[in-house]
């Protein structure tokens, strides 16, 4: 056995003995719990734009980005554009690493990869912020509710001919919203690639954790994953993600397409 493999094995190991942990599964939820009520996610940055996310997300964000080496990245939810500016970066990383593999040229204006960002109100100021971000030339922007039909239709004809989908939906995490975002994009993911439902742990909190929010327990991204999936096989729930995170805002929301 190899150091590469050994040190893998030796990887997926501790995974397995962290999904039987319920200590450390419990210590990870505790601090979800409170560092969420005190706005914890909200204090990061990729590339100059406020990224509301957990940093373990952002590590797994990348880590799938880099294996599945999408052409088109899809997200519902915009905010600051911190997301839209990460996903930009790992795809001008890939188009980079392609070029040196290739000893071709590499010229960011011709690049085949896109990140398309959905919202229904891109405020002016984060608009002009992304549009004059170094990588916005990576970067297509639709207002509108991601579950009218102009605008599935809008994402849909800029997702033509993308070899390589991945969807990230971070947006109202009602279980119906949700859900319809569900119905409109996670078919555009390709087999070995991902659909991330982000917010799924409001699942995991108490009734009425967010007094000032549509959702709720019982009405939130998890209810509509568990709905999709009774319908999907071609999808499944990537629980390795998971158990390696422990902290994150997505527990079974990282779902693999696998056919």
């Amino acid at each position: 056995m190899s150091p590469e493999e050994q040190f893998a094995q030796e990887r997926l190991q501790r995974l397995e003995e962290y999904s039987e942990d319920a200590r450390l599964k419990s210590l990870a939820h505790d601090w979800v719990f409170h560092s969420m009520q005190q706005k914890y996610l909200y204090n990061f940055d990729w590339l100059g734009r406020p990224i509301i996310q957990y940093p373990e997300d952002m590590v797994a964000i990348q880590e799938l980005i880099w294996k599945v080496k999408p052409t088109l990245v899809i997200e519902t939810g915009i905010a600051h554009g911190g997301s839209l500016v990460l996903s930009a970066s790992m795809l001008a990383m890939l188009d980079y690493c392609e070029a040196v593999e290739t000893g071709s040229t590499l010229d960011p204006r011709k690049s085949r990869r896109r990140v398309v960002g959905i919202d229904i109100d891109i405020r002016s100021h984060n608009r002009s912020a992304i549009e004059e971000h170094p990588l916005s030339g990576l970067i297509s922007m639709v207002e509108g509710s991601s579950v009218d039909q102009h605008v599935i239709d809008e994402v849909h004809q800029l997702a033509a001919g993308h070899e390589t989908v991945m969807v990230f939906m971070d947006s109202n995490h009602t279980h119906e919203h949700v859900l319809g975002e569900l119905n409109a994009y996670a078919h555009l993911v390709t087999k070995g690639s991902y659909c991330v439902v982000f917010d799924t742990f409001v699942e995991d909190m108490p009734p009425k954790y967010f007094p000032d929010r549509p959702w709720d327990k019982g009405d939130s991204p998890k209810t509509a994953v568990r709905e999709y999936l009774k319908s999907h096989s071609e999808f499944e729930i990537d629980k390795s993600i998971d158990n390696k995170l422990l902290i994150s805002v997505a527990p079974d929301g990282y779902l693999l397409r696998i056919a």
